[in-house]
């Protein structure tokens, strides 16, 4: 008879949350975005928790691993991912263009659903041996505290939509009021800086450019290099800029940036990857990238064209133990490793502050989405970003457990949409009519 418990259940729950009307190269983030809360149970009374990007398609692959894994025991959890893998559900016609033009309908594509199950099978594991996460993955614990970065957007007036965007929700300090109201001025990202680290406390920022003309983020990026002397500054443009622009743009404003996060992408029939080599050649700036390496094939030519400093493996993109893969390599080649986010809860943040404790190196800070959702936690004992860092907390797993209430709460506001896949163009439309994406158009220069 076996001593470890077994699985005995297996529960997908998909999720709406509110959001900002924040804009990116993609359009307009809608007043409610989804994900999906994976809850795994075993015999011993455990329960698991995971969370991922929402979407049918998404919802139906984690579904399909119910059968895979009901009644092994939950140390046979690396046979369970790879039997996932094999004989899961998974979405047909992928195109093969992954994110590099950041079109939103490949995200599924890029997305790894198990990395879901893989979350709640560690936090499952860690539970049965009562250790943290970030103690059993990769190569063990290499950090207590994990420093986070504040994410800055430009914001519409959602007042012009009629849409139920949540507006006075938070006025216990400025950052409740002011990540709600329009922003599309330097000053006004600034002001949201100060009111973001007030909060917070952030030492490093990273605006979310793709919006404006490249000159007019790239004066952003000087007042917060001015506002904040000691940060670090990224920009984000999501690859809009063309490459010329972009060498420009950094020879005239870049001693402001302290990196680049895909400053330009494919064009003239060039990949992503052979466009932002080009970049570092002329500009010898540091670059990050979460669009032209997102998976083990990609990796592979942009390092060997050394087209990026800093690779973003998102756990959901690599899963748990790939994503620490990318970090050991990148620390051996003297590189950077970090994560790149979607909006997402509590459940994601725990994620992302357990996988970079045990992330090798001297790694960048990690982005968050998750100040735009504060306020909407699925669990009671959340971590907390303070003083710009998360502290990994002396509880097993994950270090959080599931507020079923408030998972009902945000279950009924998925079920009162009709559509639950991102579509950033639907509230885009209310502010410019006609709006059409354009991977190198940024959103409001039409």
């Amino acid at each position: 008879m076996s001593v470890f418990p077994k699985i005995t259940s297996l529960k997908v729950v998909p999720v709406a949350g509110y959001d900002s009307a924040l804009l990116t190269l993609s359009g307009c983030h809608a007043p409610l975005f989804t994900r999906n809360i994976i809850i795994v149970t075993d015999d011993s009374g455990n329960e698991g928790i995971g969370e991922i990007h929402g979407g049918d398609d998404i919802t139906k692959m984690l579904q399909s691993y119910e059968d895979i894994i009901i009644g092994r025991p939950i140390t046979e959890y690396k046979n369970m991912l790879n039997d996932v893998r094999k004989h899961g559900w998974r979405v047909a016609n992928d195109s093969g263009q992954g994110l590099q033009e950041l079109d939103l309908s490949n995200l599924k594509f890029v997305v790894h659903a198990e990395a879901a199950l893989e979350c709640a099978l560690l936090d499952l594991y860690g539970k049965f041996v009562n250790l943290p996460m970030c103690d059993i993955i990769g190569e063990g614990r290499q950090r207590d505290s994990v420093e986070m970065l504040g994410y800055l957007f430009y914001i519409a007036d959602s007042n012009k939509m009629d849409l139920p965007y949540l507006k006075n929700d938070d006025d216990s300090d400025a950052w409740g009021r002011v990540r709600r109201q329009e922003t599309l001025t330097a000053e006004g990202i600034v002001k949201q800086a100060k009111a973001a680290q007030e909060r917070y406390g952030f030492r490093c920022f990273k605006l979310k450019g793709g919006v404006l003309k490249g000159k007019e983020e790239m004066k952003a990026v000087t007042a917060l290099h001015e506002a904040f002397p000691d940060a670090r500054i990224n920009l984000d443009p999501n690859g809009a800029w063309s490459l010329d622009e972009a060498i420009a743009l950094t020879k005239k404003y870049g001693d402001a940036l302290t990196y680049a996060e895909d400053p330009c992408g494919p064009e003239n029939g060039f990949s992503g990857r052979e466009i932002m080599s080009f970049y570092k050649n002329a500009t010898n700036k540091p670059v990050a990238t979460n669009m032209i390496a997102t998976d083990w094939k990609q990796i592979y030519p942009s390092l060997m064209m050394k087209s990026v400093d800093i690779i973003l493996a998102d756990p959901h993109f690599w899963g748990i133990e790939g994503s620490l893969r990318v970090a050991s390599i990148l620390n051996d080649w003297g590189l950077t490793w970090g994560s790149h986010s979607n909006n997402h809860f509590d459940v994601t943040l725990a994620l992302y502050a357990q996988v970079s404790a045990a992330a090798p190196g001297n790694i960048t800070p990690i982005d968050t989405h998750f100040i735009w959702q504060d306020g909407q936690q699925l669990c009671d004992d959340a971590l907390q970003i303070r003083n710009g860092e998360i502290k990994i907390p002396d509880r097993p797993g994950l270090g959080i457990n599931l507020n079923h209430e408030k998972l009902e709460k945000a279950h009924q506001q998925y079920l009162s949409l009709k559509n639950h896949d991102r579509d950033d163009s639907m509230a885009m439309q209310y502010i410019i009519p006609g709006w059409k994406y354009n991977h190198k158009q940024p959103t409001l220069v039409r």
